[in-house]
């Protein structure tokens, strides 16, 4: 029988997997949302919420904290549900910008629909990146998306200094190798993902 620290670890692990697995529901990667992964912790939160007593100060500590992670990702998660549901996104990069261009495709009609779900490795090139600015939103859903599924933190990840990287770093590799475009490359390996830049000839 599992401890209680094993117990709460494996919550730990469940929220987060609850979080890659709702984006990947917005984003279309998949057809219905985790509801088993969310009975499964909501079971667990009610399991300890009702023994707490026999917890130490730590294991009650990490469980509120799970508990509080756990609850505001659930409301984030019911409001966005709520505007799938009502058929409207909202205007910003991410899960509702792919279901954004999703729509679009589907509207082409004869032409080829693109998948909503980012594949890897993600490639873009770029001569100015300031005037491909589609681009590199696209280059970062994809570096954001790669992190996620690698369970990495993208709290501190923002479109603007994002932007502002491409920029210079798209700069800085065409004077040295005297190059016109720079090719990005976003990858997972192993449990990282991976942002690569090369000149291209």
């Amino acid at each position: 029988m599992p401890t209680i620290d094993e117990d709460l670890a494996q919550l730990e692990k469940d929220i987060r997997q609850l979080k890659i697995d709702y984006e990947q529901y917005f984003g279309g990667g998949k057809v219905r949302p985790p509801t088993e992964t969310e009975w499964r912790i909501d079971s667990m939160l009610k399991r300890y919420s009702d023994r707490g007593a026999g917890m130490s100060y730590t294991q009650r500590f990490h469980y509120s904290s799970l508990a509080q992670t756990h609850s505001k990702y659930k409301e984030m998660f019911r409001k966005r549900l709520k505007k799938k549901e009502e058929g409207t996104v909202e205007r910003h990069f991410g899960a509702a910008a792919r279901e954004i261009e999703k729509e679009r495709s589907r509207k082409r009609g004869g032409e080829k629909q693109h998948s909503a779900v980012t594949e890897f490795p993600f490639a873009i090139s770029c001569k100015d990146p300031d005037h491909e600015k589609k681009k590199v939103e696209q280059l970062f859903t994809a570096f954001r998306n790669a992190k996620e599924l690698a369970s990495e933190s993208t709290e501190r990840l923002t479109l603007e200094a994002f932007q502002s990287f491409v920029r210079e770093k798209t700069d800085q590799l065409k004077k040295q190798k005297n190059a016109g475009e720079v090719e990005y490359i976003v990858a997972l390996e192993g449990k990282h993902a991976l942002l690569k830049a090369r000149v291209k000839s």
